[in-house]
């Protein structure tokens, strides 16, 4: 799949069949995530991979939005080290870029998953952090819910042109 396909197809999934998702997969879309630009280059983000059934079902317990992790095969929790922040606050965003840049390699093999919000909500984050045993200096950002598709969702185009304005408001 090219990048502008991929871009304008992804969609988010929540729904996913019983079928496996291979540790090639998983690499395929870490190595992805990785490639992320980040403020500096200080790339901040860790990644939990998770695989075992009663940890989604923790996990997708964390927040109102987490239920796609019942269904999942696999779940990343996306947070970041701010023990050595050059620029603190700016790993929201570089751990943003790098689960767009996991989402799209995502859905370009195949699979389907869903973005589901953690940061900033302290009782969500304190959740996520508590069930994958994370130390203080991880900040959990965001999980992903993985899987093959139960069904494919059609491409929506989302452009508007009345949110764009040239060179002013």
């Amino acid at each position: 799949m090219d990048t502008l396909t991929a871009l304008m197809t992804r969609r988010s999934i929540r729904a996913f069949t019983d079928d496996p998702v291979t540790d090639a997969e998983i690499d395929t879309i870490l190595r992805a995530a990785m490639a992320a630009p980040s403020a500096s280059n200080e790339r901040p983000w860790r990644f939990v991979v998770v695989r075992e059934r009663d940890t989604l079902d923790r996990l997708a317990k964390a927040t109102p939005f987490a239920r796609p992790l019942e269904r999942a095969q696999v779940g990343i929790v996306v947070c970041a080290d701010k023990r050595e922040a050059k620029y603190p606050g700016f790993w929201v965003i570089d751990c943003a870029a790098a689960i767009e840049n996991a989402l799209l390699a995502t859905h370009a093999i195949g699979l389907g998953g869903v973005w589901i919000g953690v940061h900033p909500v302290a009782p969500f984050a304190y959740a996520a952090r508590r069930i994958i045993d994370a130390p203080r200096h991880i900040a959990p950002h965001s999980l992903l819910a993985i899987g093959r598709p139960a069904k494919q969702s059609p491409p929506v185009d989302r452009y508007d042109a009345g949110w764009v304005r040239q060179e002013r408001w």
